[in-house]
């Protein structure tokens, strides 16, 4: 496949237009439009600033971001991207999320089960590779599946050679690969996380507004060979904050986003995939609930399951609410026909690209076909099923198979460079509960026979057969199947895995055809389209977000809403305030730490800021920085009007909400005691 245009890098500052509105723009740090920056706001980061944010920025494998805030491997993040490893670590009757935890030493601190950390050292453009193989005559599938061979080569010479991890990341929807190289760090440690009370202080009905008085944070120490390890790039905290106006930056690992998708797919996402979403996110939410309202152990172990839900459900309701808003749709129709237009007036452009979005259309059309299958039979990577259990068995069915596969030729997630990290989930000693599991399952059961349209079996049984009856919880066992390969996975009499064994062939071939006849065509077709928009625009556009490392730019900004101006900030005050106005009851109430501290307080300190940094999930818990690349907070929020930001920016009244810096200064003093750790994280330790 040909390129229209050489390199993105050397590009993107030549052609850099006015395309993007306001702050827009999760941008790659190889193609940072640094001029743009510094025409509206009179900065321009250097080469050295990008660096060193790039170095000190890390991505947590659960979904989220951070990065390193002391020499000495210390880490920050969200609560609710830490929340798995605190749970995990709340076993003998403590319950660190209720609770909080504090390691006032380092032999205090406690190992993360199966954590796994992301630093970005190094990116190259490897799209020639990937396409070497790619002929004109071939089809999408026979496409696609060249272009899955070469990125597992290249992820596989790269991860030999260097010892770090390799991922070949997709770029404007397969016109430009990059491949990106992490070290990677697997011995996390907690060091402090506040109380759930206040890490999600107002609950569900808080969540994605403003204001918000929120400490949603926590922090992690990385180790290596045993000792903390010893970095050279790290952000420094800064002492004196943000205030109204301020240029910030955000430095994380957005999830996903749909700018640049064509109408056809944001309609199958609108019609098909949104709605069934929220009926399996509703359904789950109310089964863990009355599961949790059992008893006492129940709601601790359900706790961040029915967060991550409930998070879930609202920010895919506020997704669909932007593909539901006329004018947005209008104007993503507009575009799309002035680009046909643009096209089809110029005649070699015409030849070499044809119609792509034609075949995009018709791609969504079999994705329609197979959606239910996809969701019920094959699952969605990296989580296809609810219930842990479900997923170690999958993995296994589907390891003893693969890794007997030249490397090229296997299902992406079990490529050579991939199996280190799937090893670690696998065997991860982190507790799991078979009463929690049994409830996920019985109800993934249930909306199984309801979207594929059969009656239900005594879903509640066989989920209860197959939970109780798996050995699986044994990590001892799971380490027998995985190396006894296929032969030990076929002679095995575990429910579970006889179970996935007996979906594995048709789970298979839709996902077969899901990746010839969907993802090839979109990868193959929505290039071209790319292709067309750089011919006509140049790269002035940010590919959409795919879980790696972007920087974001914008200014501390408040906004009007209903007539009502929002302030950029909270103080520390407004918490107390906030809970009193809601009785001091549950979400609204604080934990005994606060109200023992609240004499202790400077409540004009700010504790919560919203800026106009283009984020979307995945950027929780990235460090918001100055310009002296200092954090002044760290991202956990954002408001419910920023979330039709998956696919169009505008800073009118979207906003990211962050923790402030010196609020988590003065919590961590003068409400937990912290002083080492906020010594160390203003230099003074």
């Amino acid at each position: 496949m040909r390129r229209l245009l050489p390199t993105l890098s050397l590009l993107v500052f030549l052609l850099m237009g006015s395309l993007a509105f306001g702050d827009e723009g999760m941008w790659l740090y190889n193609a940072f439009p640094r001029e743009k920056v510094r025409a509206k706001y009179g900065f321009e980061p250097s080469q050295a600033w990008l660096d060193h944010a790039r170095l000190s920025s890390v991505r947590f494998n659960n979904g989220g971001s951070g990065s390193f805030v002391s020499a000495n491997g210390l880490t920050f993040t969200n609560h609710h991207v830490g929340a798995g490893c605190i749970q995990e670590l709340s076993t003998g009757g403590k319950d660190y999320i209720k609770n909080g935890f504090y390691a006032a030493t380092q032999a205090e601190e406690a190992k993360c089960p199966n954590l796994e950390l992301n630093q970005l050292v190094a990116v190259e453009d490897v799209t020639a590779k990937v396409n070497a193989d790619v002929k004109p005559e071939m089809s999408p599938a026979q496409a696609g599946q060249a272009q899955r061979a070469a990125m597992a080569e290249i992820e596989k010479a790269c991860a030999g050679s260097t010892g770090l991890r390799c991922d070949v990341v997709t770029l404007y929807s397969g016109e430009v690969y990059d491949l990106y190289k992490y070290k990677k760090y697997t011995d996390v440690r907690l060091v402090f996380a506040p109380e759930f009370d206040i890490a999600f202080f107002g609950g569900d009905p808080d969540n994605f507004t403003y204001p918000r008085y929120d400490l949603d944070i926590t922090f992690f120490r990385v180790y290596e060979n045993g000792k903390p390890v010893h970095l050279q790039h790290y952000l420094h905290w800064s002492s004196t904050g943000v205030k109204d106006g301020d240029l910030i930056f955000v430095s994380g690992h957005p999830g996903s986003t749909a700018r640049l998708k064509t109408m056809s797919q944001l309609e199958f996402l609108r019609d098909v995939d949104y709605p069934s979403r929220l009926d399996r996110y509703s359904r789950r939410i109310a089964a863990l609930q009355k599961f949790a309202s059992e008893s006492a152990e129940n709601a601790r172990i359900a706790n961040e399951d029915i967060f991550g839900y409930q998070n879930s459900y609202k920010a895919i309701t506020g997704y669909e609410d932007g593909l539901k808003d006329k004018e947005l749709m209008e104007e993503k129709q507009a575009d799309e026909q002035k680009s046909r237009k643009a096209v089809n007036a110029n005649s070699k452009l015409k030849s070499e690209l044809d119609d792509p979005w034609t075949p995009i259309t018709h791609a969504m059309e079999v994705h329609k076909e197979i959606y239910s299958q996809m969701t019920y039979v094959e699952g969605r990577e990296p989580r296809p099923f609810p219930s842990d259990l479900a997923n170690i068995a999958r993995h296994l069915v589907r390891a003893g198979v693969e890794k007997t596969k030249p490397n090229g030729e296997r299902l992406r997630e079990y490529r050579d460079s991939a199996l280190p990290s799937l090893e670690q989930q696998l065997f991860s000693p982190a507790p799991i509960y078979k009463s929690l599991e049994i409830v996920l399952m019985t109800e993934y059961f249930e909306e199984a026979a309801q979207g594929q349209g059969s009656a239900a079996n005594s879903p509640g049984s066989f989920a209860r057969s197959l939970i109780e009856g798996t050995r699986l919880d044994q990590v001892a066992v799971r380490k027998q199947l995985y190396e006894g390969g296929e032969a030990a996975i076929k002679a095995s009499t575990d429910p579970l895995i006889v179970y996935m064994l007996s979906i594995d062939p048709e789970a298979r071939a839709v996902r077969k055809r899901y990746d010839d006849e969907v993802d090839s065509v979109e990868r193959t077709e929505g290039a071209k389209i790319a292709r067309a928009r750089f011919s006509e625009h140049g790269f002035t556009e940010p590919p959409d977000a795919t879980f790696t490392l972007r920087l974001s730019y914008g200014a501390v900004k408040g906004y009007t809403e209903n007539g009502k101006r929002i302030p950029y900030a909270t103080t520390m005050d407004g918490a107390y305030e906030h809970a009193a106005e809601h009785g001091d009851k549950p979400p609204y109430q604080l934990p005994d730490s606060w109200i023992k501290a609240k004499s202790k307080l400077n409540f004009s300190t700010p504790l919560n800021f919203v800026s106009t940094a283009d984020i979307i999930g995945g950027n929780s818990g990235s460090p918001t920085m100055n310009q002296a690349g200092e954090v002044v907070g760290i991202i956990f929020d954002g408001n419910i009007q920023s979330l039709p930001w998956n696919f169009a920016y505008s800073d009118k009244i979207g906003r990211a909400v962050s923790v402030d810096a010196r609020g988590i200064q003065e919590a961590l003093r003068k409400i937990y005691g912290a002083t080492a750790l906020a010594d160390e994280l203003s230099g003074s330790r």
